[in-house]
């Protein structure tokens, strides 16, 4: 056979052998090629001389061996070959490693690895230079998940200061109310002022799709020559249907606005969605503009029940626990999704990418600007608070009452 045709059958063979079979195949045409063959097989295949020579020593005893087994006749490789695992040369791995990703600086400067090391790579090079173990970054990822850690952020779950005794018993209040609200169909909202945006061509956290080597340009500092225009969006998330309100103010956070923001959910959206509604239950922080302590906020809360005609039942979140109020959770979290990336270059966009927010279970959002301004440190009476038709609901009445029409 001649050279030519050896490395056309092998070019032709090749895609369709495994390991073994390649060299035996390698091997059968070296003999084809009388003297010399192996060499030029070699030349052809890139398969060393030695491993034609091993094949040709399984080829000899494949014939004269007929107690093998199927599972040894097929065997690619002898028993044991290959590397060997990581477990099985390092004993230890995991425990090494585990030691590696607990033992942070916060309090120990001596520990071997600090906190601002705790990156794959950088666990690689500590496990390599002070261990002398060599394993990829990949395969440290594998041993984590195995050993059942994963990457986690911070979560605001430990309260400063005591908890307040009664506040399971709030929440289990607040929980009645609202199932008592939905089963008869009547509104039932969670309010609150998510934090203010900067307005304009800055930087804006989070990514988004672009062509390769073309991010959007933006200034590299947040504080230009010139006043600041800063928005506060007041969501107003209506647990009934899954919907929500936004009104954008550019003024004072404050209990004027907060209610101010609720009418125009009604007059916009609520008596449209809800026009055999009687009374009205608002789910809110117990701080900030919508505060028990307020007094702004039930006088104004009582002009809404004149206007609407609705009697406003408010149960407030205990303290400490903003956390669980569900338009953070259900509304300002995907609002932050969806502009991620995109700076907020004026009101009119920030508008567009607010009324834009969607989720998979079907979230709508209607967000309108708020040109109006709300002076700050606004006084109230003691006569105008004695005239808001206020009762209070069992024994924390600062945190549950019922605002009436006084028509």
């Amino acid at each position: 056979m001649k050279k030519e045709e050896i490395h056309t059958l092998w070019n032709n063979m090749k895609p369709q052998l495994n390991e073994k079979q390649k060299r035996q195949y390698a091997t059968t045409l070296a003999k084809t090629y009388r003297y010399g063959g192996a060499t030029i097989v070699h030349q052809i295949t890139k398969i060393s001389p030695n491993t034609l020579t091993k094949a040709k020593k399984e080829l000899q005893q494949q014939q004269n061996t007929t107690n093998l087994t199927h599972t040894e006749n097929n065997r690619i490789r002898k028993k044991g070959a290959g590397r060997k695992k990581l477990e099985t040369k390092h004993q230890n791995l995991q425990t090494i490693i585990e030691q590696t990703i607990t033992n942070n600086t916060y309090d120990n400067p001596q520990k071997t690895l600090t906190y601002t090391t705790k990156s794959l790579r950088n666990i690689q090079q500590t496990l390599q230079t002070q261990h002398n173990i060599n394993i990829s970054f990949r395969s440290i990822a594998t041993q984590l998940q195995t050993q059942g850690y994963s990457l986690q952020q911070n979560k605001k779950m430990l309260q400063i200061g005591e908890k307040h005794p009664d506040r399971n018993m709030q929440f289990e209040h607040i929980n009645q109310t609202t199932k008592a609200f939905l089963d008869e169909g009547q509104p039932v909202i969670s309010v609150d002022t998510k934090k203010k945006e900067l307005v304009g061509n800055y930087a804006n956290k989070g990514s988004e799709y672009r062509l390769k080597k073309n991010p959007r340009l933006v200034f590299d500092h947040d504080f230009p020559e010139g006043k600041l225009l800063k928005v506060a969006p007041y969501g107003v998330y209506v647990l009934n249907d899954n919907t929500a309100f936004v009104n954008l103010g550019s003024s004072g956070d404050t209990a004027e606005f907060a209610v101010q923001s609720i009418y125009r959910w009604w007059d916009v959206v609520g008596k449209h969605s809800f026009p055999d509604a009687k009374k009205l239950l608002v789910n809110c922080d117990c701080g900030g503009s919508n505060g028990y302590r307020t007094r702004l906020w039930k006088v104004e809360l009582q002009r809404f029940a004149d206007m609407s005609g609705l009697d406003v039942y408010v149960c407030d979140l205990p303290p400490g626990t903003s956390k669980w109020n569900k338009v953070e959770h259900r509304l300002f979290c995907f609002i932050s999704k969806n502009w991620a990336g995109q700076p907020l270059v004026d009101v009119e966009t920030v508008v567009s990418l607010i009324s834009s927010t969607t989720t998979r279970k079907g979230l709508r959002v209607v967000c309108q600007s708020d040109s109006n301004v709300y002076l700050r440190g606004k006084k109230i009476s003691d006569e105008e608070f004695k005239a808001v038709n206020i009762s209070k609901v069992g024994s924390h009445g600062e945190w549950n009452y019922i605002i009436s029409p006084t028509k």
